[in-house]
């Protein structure tokens, strides 16, 4: 098996580009780069992504070699990262976090014979496919774990950016602790940030210090539950099991599986088959997992997210579904009404019950 790396530097790839050299013989592993946007270590996020990584090197062997840089800020950095990529020879690059959007198309017209995936966004180009989880199914099953088992009745959220993709979290997980306990509050900290151990401490600190006893996150760190055990309140795990604080207080978690998702991209690549796509995949496709629910949880919560989790799995229940109403008391959706697609991928505002301002 060819063994992964860690690029540091394109100079020697752009060099052998800039000579003109041949294309590399058929019987050549085909390079599968990688960018993250914090390290593999993070226990959440970018971890989820290089198991996924790591999948796609244990299905197809010798035939591909991998590698990734890690910790990539969003922005001007991302293009550099990008660049890098592509001049070491890499065929088909995954650019794994939303802010690297604009890098991604930015680069992928330099290079219109590399292939880019780019996750969570929504541009793309004849090179350039997007791909996406409904992390918001994942949020109503633990939501409504939160409602259930909260005493205080005061729920909190650490949220990373204000994009569409949070906001749906905030409201599903909301909604479906609403549904089951009508007293329920939900506290909402931003830290403008997807990975920052520090200031994700200080979010849940915070929501903590506001009485609430049941927080869920949308950053990538295992800050958040470090606080919770301290403090003897309960969390979820996010983007992988982060098991370590099982049984409480990470009482069950939204596991992000790109493994399947990655290696059919490979495959179709490797077999001459992949073209342009946008995809969003949920529960039922097995992109969203939800991972063990520990005996922490009585049993009864734990069948009532079951049986949740499977309706959602099997089509039969939308996590939007009406009636529901935004923030400001405005209709949103009527009796039994569900979401499009195009209005969650444009999503900007609270529902109905959540007291938090917006940002900006």
């Amino acid at each position: 098996m060819k063994r992964r790396t860690m690029l540091k530097s394109g100079t020697i790839a752009a060099a052998v580009l800039a000579m003109g050299l041949p294309a590399l013989a058929q019987d050549e592993p085909l390079k599968v780069g990688f960018i993250y946007v914090g390290p593999v270590g993070d226990g959440g996020w970018t971890y989820q992504h290089d198991l996924a990584r790591q999948a796609v090197e244990a299905e197809y062997g010798d035939r591909v070699e991998t590698s990734f840089i890690e910790s990539v800020p969003e922005g001007a950095d991302a293009e550099r990262a990008l660049t890098q990529l592509a001049l070491a020879g890499n065929k088909l690059i995954f650019a794994t976090s939303f802010g690297f959007m604009d890098a991604t198309i930015n680069v992928a017209q330099r290079f219109p014979d590399v292939k880019f995936e780019h996750a969570t966004g929504y541009k793309t180009a004849e090179n350039v496919s997007t791909y996406d989880a409904r992390f918001y199914e994942g949020r109503a099953v633990i939501g409504t774990m939160a409602g259930r088992m909260t005493e205080t009745n005061k729920i909190g959220y650490i949220g990373s950016f204000p994009i569409p993709e949070v906001i749906q979290g905030i409201n599903s997980a909301y909604i479906h602790a609403k549904k089951v306990n009508p007293d329920v509050e939900m506290r909402v900290v931003w830290v403008y940030s997807w990975f920052d151990p520090a200031k994700e401490a200080d979010a849940a600190a915070a929501l903590i210090a506001e009485g609430v006893d049941v927080f869920m996150q949308h950053t990538d760190s295992t800050a958040p539950l470090a606080k919770a055990q301290e403090a003897g309140v309960l969390g979820f795990g996010q983007a992988s099991d982060m098991s370590n604080f099982a049984p409480n207080p990470r009482v069950a978690s939204i596991i992000d599986h790109w493994d399947p998702y990655y290696i059919r991209r490979v495959g179709q690549v490797l077999d001459g088959t992949w073209e342009s796509q946008s995809v969003w995949l949920g529960i039922g496709d097995g992109e969203v997992v939800i991972g063990e629910i520990t005996d922490a949880v009585p049993a009864e919560v734990k069948a009532e997210a079951e049986a949740l989790r499977d309706q959602i799995a099997a089509g039969d229940y939308h996590p939007f579904t009406g009636p529901l109403k935004k923030q400001d008391g405005s209709d949103w959706l009527a009796e039994g009404q569900v979401a499009s697609d195009q209005e969650l991928a444009g999503m900007n505002f609270y529902v109905e019950g959540i007291t938090a301002a917006m940002p900006n």
